[in-house]
């Protein structure tokens, strides 16, 4: 019997065919950059011309937010059935919060680098996006996790990182909330502050059920394979950013939360909450850095074998999670080694930033990425009412397994 040739890929594809590859993932590039941008307005050992740096940073994380968003809308206006399919395929629909996180980040970056510079429409302002943001964060964490529960069928024994990623919207929004309170009037920087903890608490203990699967499958099955091993960073982000943001809102409780606010204590009430808060975000900032360790000891156990996928952007945005937790932890507890710590972490995130911005780059010169059947969505198959991933194909079912931020 004669087999089948495996189709091959053109030589030449034109730029309409690579458009039509542009994944939600590639907007990991810009919660890379927006967190990089985040962590150099907070870095405490500052030098002249820093926030200069860290407004061009923004600045280019802007014009990489809009030309993203220019791709995505050219692809499905191209492919328009593909826009929900995008949703709920096993490997792209999960990164579709990325996206979403992007916004948050840029949020944040508007009030650290524009504040100083604008007028008292801009906290308002900030107040309506930010409770916009919340409220679009929660629908897409209820609406993907609905459409994943009965769409698709993923193994418990191949979990990886990535299945936080429909939360992780709201996973920063205590550490949006807690940069932007300074600058809210009394009534609104309370609800901020409640919402703020609402909302990171949700997505903490979504993340933390996600956390318990993903070690069922370290202890049970083999790690990624090294190229997308970097994305085991992504498990570093929820207990990064919910440190963050706990320790920051419950260091500003006491300006906002009265005396007797609930008790009738000597102590006030504020006072309370900021001691109970700091003490939550330390308790968990080593299960972060726990997981760095692990994680940089399976990239290096591989690193041999690596070549460039989108999980690399991975070294970034999770670990800015983990920086600004030890920016906040040392600034509550007055430590000039965390601080240390902090610093060093803020250089490495940048030189690994120019690293993968540089692979990134070559790999769609290559065609190693935005090329047919290279992408997150090459297991889509068309259907008469639109796409779904071929999960009939053990070709197919591999790569729906292995090719994700891992």
């Amino acid at each position: 019997m004669v087999q089948k040739e495996e189709h091959q890929p053109p030589e030449v594809v034109g730029l309409r065919d690579r458009i039509a590859h542009f994944t939600w993932p590639w907007f990991a590039a810009t919660m890379s950059t927006g967190s990089l941008a985040v962590v150099l307005g907070n870095t405490p050992n500052t030098f002249t011309g820093l926030q200069t740096i860290g407004k061009v940073v923004f600045i280019f994380d802007l014009v990489l937010f809009v030309l993203f968003n220019a791709l995505t809308i050219t692809r499905f206006i191209l492919i328009p059935r593909k826009a929900v399919a995008s949703l709920h395929h096993p490997v792209e629909g999960l990164f579709h919060g990325t996206y979403w996180v992007s916004v948050a980040l840029i949020l944040n970056c508007a009030y650290i680098y524009g504040d100083p510079s604008t007028g008292s429409w801009f906290t308002k302002a900030l107040e309506v996006c930010f409770w916009i943001y919340c409220g679009v964060a929660f629908i897409v964490g209820v609406a993907q996790y609905s459409m994943f529960f009965r769409l698709e069928r993923l193994s418990v024994t191949d979990s990886v990182p990535a299945w936080i990623f429909p939360i992780y919207p709201l996973l920063v929004v205590g550490t949006l909330a807690g940069t932007i309170l300074p600058g809210q009037p009394e009534g609104p920087s309370w609800n901020i502050f409640v919402g703020g903890v609402f909302f990171q608490g949700l997505a903490w203990v979504v993340s933390f059920l996600m956390y318990g699967l993903y070690m069922n499958r370290l202890m049970s099955g083999a790690l990624p394979s090294p190229t997308t091993r970097p994305g085991m960073y992504v498990s570093v982000g929820p207990a990064g950013y919910t440190a963050a943001g706990l320790i920051s809102l419950a260091n500003q409780a006491p300006t906002f939360i009265g005396a007797n606010y609930w008790t009738d204590t000597p102590v006030a009430d504020g006072e309370i909450v900021r001691i109970f808060g700091i003490m939550s975000g330390l308790f968990i900032i080593l299960f972060a850095y726990w997981f760095f360790f692990v994680t940089t000891i399976s990239v290096l156990a591989g690193i041999r074998e690596m070549s460039f996928s989108l999980t690399w952007w991975a070294f970034i945005f999770p670990n800015a999670g983990l920086t600004l937790a030890t920016i906040q932890a040392a600034k509550v507890l007055n430590s000039e080694t965390m601080n240390g710590i902090a610093s060093a972490l803020t250089v490495l995130l940048v030189v690994m930033w120019f690293i993968t911005a540089g692979f990134c780059i070559r790999a769609v010169i290559l065609g190693e990425v935005l090329w047919p059947g290279k992408d997150e969505d090459k297991t889509m198959e068309r259907l008469a009412w639109g796409w779904k991933a071929n999960r009939d194909n053990p070709t197919a079912r591999k790569v729906i397994i292995r090719d994700d931020f891992s």
